[in-house]
Protein backbone atom coordinates (compact mmCIF):
# COMPACT_ATOMS: atom_id res chain seq x y z
CA UNK A 1 0.00 0.00 0.00
CA UNK A 2 2.70 2.41 -1.00
CA UNK A 3 1.93 6.08 -1.26
CA UNK A 4 -0.95 6.18 1.22
CA UNK A 5 0.83 7.86 4.11
CA UNK A 6 -2.35 9.66 5.22
CA UNK A 7 -4.54 6.56 5.37
CA UNK A 8 -4.31 4.95 8.80
CA UNK A 9 -5.77 1.98 10.64
CA UNK A 10 -6.07 1.88 14.41
CA UNK A 11 -8.34 -0.58 16.21
CA UNK A 12 -9.02 2.12 18.82
CA UNK A 13 -10.23 4.68 16.26
CA UNK A 14 -13.48 4.04 14.40
CA UNK A 15 -13.13 0.30 14.99
CA UNK A 16 -10.01 0.03 12.84
CA UNK A 17 -11.65 1.36 9.69
CA UNK A 18 -9.54 3.27 7.18
CA UNK A 19 -9.20 6.83 8.49
CA UNK A 20 -7.39 9.98 7.49
CA UNK A 21 -4.28 10.73 9.55
CA UNK A 22 -5.56 8.89 12.61
CA UNK A 23 -8.47 11.25 13.15
CA UNK A 24 -12.10 10.18 13.30
CA UNK A 25 -12.76 10.85 9.60
CA UNK A 26 -13.12 7.65 7.60
CA UNK A 27 -12.29 7.13 3.97
CA UNK A 28 -15.91 5.96 3.60
CA UNK A 29 -17.20 9.32 4.85
CA UNK A 30 -15.08 11.20 2.31
CA UNK A 31 -16.25 8.90 -0.49
CA UNK A 32 -19.85 9.43 0.56
CA UNK A 33 -19.44 13.21 0.53
CA UNK A 34 -17.79 13.20 -2.91
CA UNK A 35 -20.35 10.78 -4.35
CA UNK A 36 -23.11 13.10 -3.16
CA UNK A 37 -21.64 15.98 -5.12
CA UNK A 38 -19.52 17.84 -2.59
CA UNK A 39 -16.37 19.47 -3.90
CA UNK A 40 -13.03 19.37 -2.12
CA UNK A 41 -13.56 22.98 -1.09
CA UNK A 42 -16.99 22.22 0.39
CA UNK A 43 -15.64 19.24 2.32
CA UNK A 44 -12.81 21.34 3.75
CA UNK A 45 -15.30 24.05 4.69
CA UNK A 46 -17.27 21.47 6.71
CA UNK A 47 -14.16 19.66 8.00
CA UNK A 48 -11.49 22.39 8.30
CA UNK A 49 -8.95 19.99 9.82
CA UNK A 50 -8.74 18.18 6.44
CA UNK A 51 -6.75 19.39 3.49
CA UNK A 52 -6.96 18.63 -0.24
CA UNK A 53 -4.28 15.93 -0.05
CA UNK A 54 -6.33 14.04 2.54
CA UNK A 55 -9.26 13.92 0.14
CA UNK A 56 -7.07 13.02 -2.83
CA UNK A 57 -5.51 10.13 -0.93
CA UNK A 58 -8.88 8.86 0.27
CA UNK A 59 -10.07 8.74 -3.34
CA UNK A 60 -6.83 7.11 -4.52
CA UNK A 61 -7.07 4.51 -1.75
CA UNK A 62 -10.63 3.66 -2.77
CA UNK A 63 -9.53 3.34 -6.40
CA UNK A 64 -6.70 1.04 -5.31
CA UNK A 65 -9.17 -1.14 -3.39
CA UNK A 66 -11.57 -1.27 -6.33
CA UNK A 67 -8.87 -2.27 -8.82
CA UNK A 68 -9.69 -5.80 -9.80
CA UNK A 69 -8.64 -8.31 -12.35
CA UNK A 70 -11.00 -10.73 -14.04
CA UNK A 71 -9.71 -14.18 -14.87
CA UNK A 72 -12.11 -16.03 -17.16
CA UNK A 73 -12.64 -19.69 -16.34
CA UNK A 74 -11.53 -22.15 -18.97
CA UNK A 75 -14.43 -24.06 -20.53
CA UNK A 76 -14.29 -27.82 -19.97
CA UNK A 77 -14.18 -29.87 -23.15
CA UNK A 78 -17.59 -31.37 -23.93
Amino acid sequence: MLGFDRITFDPNIMGGRACVRGIRVTVALILNLVSNGMTTEQIIEDYPYLDPEDIRQALAYAAWLADESVYPLEQAAA
